[in-house]
């Protein structure tokens, strides 16, 4: 269990998620500190192309304590993800030594605040994913293309972007909308938060600067976690 209590003080939510998306730069997180935790990454075994990788785990939040859950997998029905709709994953979770950091505690803490606005859950999944690219390759952060995940509320944290151009973070408010209704490359440091059920998501794929590999590497956080039928 890890006390939050003494984090309270960073924690300024200034807008409603309820009434649209939020964009924010969390300058009291140092994204360098969780830099060396993305270089250990499992492969995702679910995705041809070898060029995404993955972590996952669950939390609660018990009054000014997040409480790490026991381990749970990963579901999402095809309703959400054509791709990999209706199929039981199973990913690696967090390295102990990422929970502990505090920078760790303040993002899921931040990212809290919007859920209490939208949620009555007190769980949240946190996604800890890179995405590769190399001069034969691109990478593709959302392979089921615009899409909702299936939950009230949804944080992407930009954690780098190594040698890359793309990567762009778009909302629509209908699937079937040309016109993103917010775009942006998101930098090391910013959270966007949104309701799941008021825009679909996407992230468009990410290909190489220079003749050497390249890495976005992202916390994706939902609320609540995503488990098949049968756990929840």
């Amino acid at each position: 269990m890890l006390n939050l209590s003494k984090l309270q003080e960073f924690i300024k939510p200034e807008a409603d998620c309820l009434a649209s998306y939020v964009l924010e730069m969390l300058t009291a997180i140092e994204v360098d500190k969780f830099r060396p935790s993305f270089a250990h990454l499992p492969k995702d075994p679910y995705l041809e192309g070898n060029y995404r990788f993955r972590r996952l785990s669950h939390f609660k939040i018990v009054g000014d304590r997040l409480i790490k859950l026991p381990h749970r997998r990963l579901f999402q029905s095809r309703q959400y993800n054509p791709l990999l709709g209706d199929v039981v994953r199973e990913y690696s979770e967090l390295d102990d030594e990422l929970i502990q950091l505090e920078e760790f505690q303040r993002l899921v803490w931040e990212f809290f605040q919007f859920c209490q606005l939208c949620s009555t859950s007190q769980e949240i999944g946190v996604h800890q994913i890179r995405t590769t690219a190399s001069p034969h390759q691109s990478g593709n952060p959302a392979p089921e293309g615009i899409h909702r995940d299936g939950v009230d509320v949804v944080g992407i944290f930009s954690v780098d972007r190594n040698k890359i151009e793309g990567g762009e973070t778009h909302l629509y408010q209908s699937k079937d909308d040309k016109l993103p209704a917010f775009t942006k490359v998101l930098n090391p440091g910013e959270l966007l938060v949104f309701r799941d059920a008021q825009y679909f998501h996407y992230t468009s794929p990410v290909n190489v600067l220079t003749n050497e590999q390249g890495t976005r590497d992202v916390f994706v956080l939902t609320c609540p976690g995503l488990f098949p039928p049968n756990e929840n």
